[in-house]
This record gives C-alpha cells, sequence and structure tokens, in this order.
C-alpha cells in the first residue's frame, strides 16, 4: 500500500514538473529558433555585452554572443572562420560590432552593388547606424548622413529602405546605389 502511494506521488510530481516547463518554456513553437552560440571568448550569455549575427561565407553561421568591445574579426573567428569560398576583403574585420548587428561574409565572385565599393558591415542598419558609419556609403557624405540621423529621429525607425527616398538629398539613383548595403 505504501509503494502504491509513493508511485502516486512520484508521477504526479513528474507530471507538475512538466506542465510547469511546458509553461516556463512557452509550449513548443511551431518554427524553431536557432540556438545563441557563445564565442570562446565571452564570459557567459549574462555577461555578453552584444549579440550578433555571422552569415554567409563561414563556418558555422548563427547568433553569438560576444563581449563589448569586440570586432568583425572576432564574430568570424566565433562562426568557426571564413570558408575558403569566402572574399574577407570586402569585409572591414577591424571595425567594431554593434549590438544586434549581422556581419554578412560574401562569397567570392558575388556581384557588388552598383558602384559600389566594400563596406565595413554589409548590410548596414540604418536605424542604429552613427553618422560616421552613414558617411561611409557610397554616395553619402557628412550632410545626407545628418539628414538620414534627423529623419529616423524625426520619424521613428525605418520599416524599408524606400523611405530613404523621403530623406532630403537622397533620389532614386542614391536609393539604388544604397540598395544591398543598408538595411532597415
Amino acid at each position: 500500500m505504501d509503494h502504491r502511494r509513493l508511485l502516486v506521488l512520484a508521477v504526479g510530481a513528474a507530471v507538475a514538473v512538466i506542465l510547469l516547463v511546458r509553461v516556463l518554456s512557452g509550449g513548443h513553437p511551431s518554427r524553431p529558433i536557432p540556438p545563441l552560440r557563445a564565442a570562446t571568448h565571452a564570459r557567459s550569455p549574462t555577461t555578453a555585452g552584444l549579440v550578433v549575427d555571422v552569415a554567409g561565407a563561414v563556418r558555422r553561421p548563427g547568433l553569438y554572443h560576444l563581449t563589448a568591445g569586440t570586432r568583425i574579426a572576432d564574430a568570424v573567428a566565433a562562426a568557426g572562420g571564413a570558408t575558403p569560398r569566402a572574399d574577407v576583403t570586402l569585409v572591414n574585420l577591424a571595425a567594431p560590432l554593434a549590438d544586434g548587428e549581422q556581419v554578412l561574409v560574401p562569397v567570392s565572385g558575388a556581384a557588388a552593388g552598383a558602384g559600389a565599393g566594400p563596406s565595413t558591415t554589409a548590410p548596414l542598419d540604418l536605424n542604429t547606424a552613427s553618422a560616421e558609419q552613414l558617411d561611409a556609403l557610397p554616395g553619402v557624405g557628412p550632410a545626407t548622413a545628418q539628414k538620414i540621423i534627423d529623419y529616423r529621429q524625426a520619424h521613428g525607425p525605418f520599416r524599408s529602405i524606400d523611405e530613404l527616398e523621403a530623406v532630403p538629398g537622397i533620389g532614386p539613383s542614391k536609393l539604388a546605389q544604397l540598395k544591398g548595403l543598408v538595411i532597415p
């Protein structure tokens, strides 16, 4: 009789634990989210300063926790390094990283945007880019970079690249130069 009671209590506790885990995890997602990978030099996910998405011609693309102050070279190394097909000459490996940034390592021979030179990080987020980062884009000087920042401060974050046409000084030809180099 005591064994039955103990068995019922054990089964009840197991069911309670399973239900608790399911409630805390939000159930089963319909589409799995890729796991965050901790870079070897990151202290831990709770103390890491930023999370970056490393994509393109790297050995292990994905999301990585990195410490604040790391560079694009650190993110590429955390992703296992560039593949033999990568063209790292199109990526500024010395550029500092920002939280939420994507590092895109292009494949050799991939067509660059019309008239576009190498970019520091591809693509550049219009909603977080500094004036200096915007100024480095083709056809964007210091005055236009400031207008982009002023526009996003006045109207909120960009939701589409096409919204750049509302920025004074950016027309269809300049917008065409920026496509593929920036994201909203």
